[in-house]
């Protein structure tokens, strides 16, 4: 049984797009490479050959996984969440009250996530913290330096 996983309309489509490529792309150019190493010769000294399956190996194992993540996954409707606290696909804006220092997120599945854009996992250390505080609460949260402490700033969707 495939665990559930929430998306966005948007993150779901880009895990679909990915399957499609390995699938209608990347398969068929694995299968070519195998028949263009099988017709090289002796397989049993073939490196290339023994390359291509292990490629091909690879392959489907990454496209059985995606395939996995798909039968569990399931959209998040935004128009039906709760904006009085934090949850998956909440902005949070947080001051850490060590150096004063702001911070906006965008709590997202682990798939999703990207850091350089803002989106910060609910599995990660800080989304865990800050999942179900509302505004002026205070996040206590575990680090490997020690708890760090953030004041819930704002939350919007």
């Amino acid at each position: 049984m495939s665990k559930k996983s929430y998306y966005t309309a948007e993150g779901l489509k880009k895990l679909r797009d990915e399957l499609r490529q390995l699938k209608d792309i990347e398969r068929p150019r694995a299968s070519q490479a195998i028949a263009e190493a099988r017709d090289k010769g002796d397989l049993s000294e073939n490196a290339e050959y023994d390359a291509a399956k292990e490629a091909q190996g690879m392959l489907e194992m990454k496209i059985s996984k995606l395939e996995e993540v798909l039968s569990g996954a399931r959209v998040i409707d935004e128009s039906q969440l709760d904006t009085s606290k934090i949850l998956v696909l909440s902005k949070v804006k947080i001051k850490n009250q060590t150096n004063g220092m702001e911070m906006n997120y965008t709590l997202v599945a682990d798939g999703e996530a990207d850091l350089k854009s803002g989106k910060i996992s609910v599995n990660s250390p800080i989304g865990k913290g800050l999942l179900g505080k509302s505004v002026g609460d205070v996040a206590e949260i575990q680090v490997p330096s020690g708890i760090m402490k953030f004041d819930i700033v704002e939350i919007s969707r």
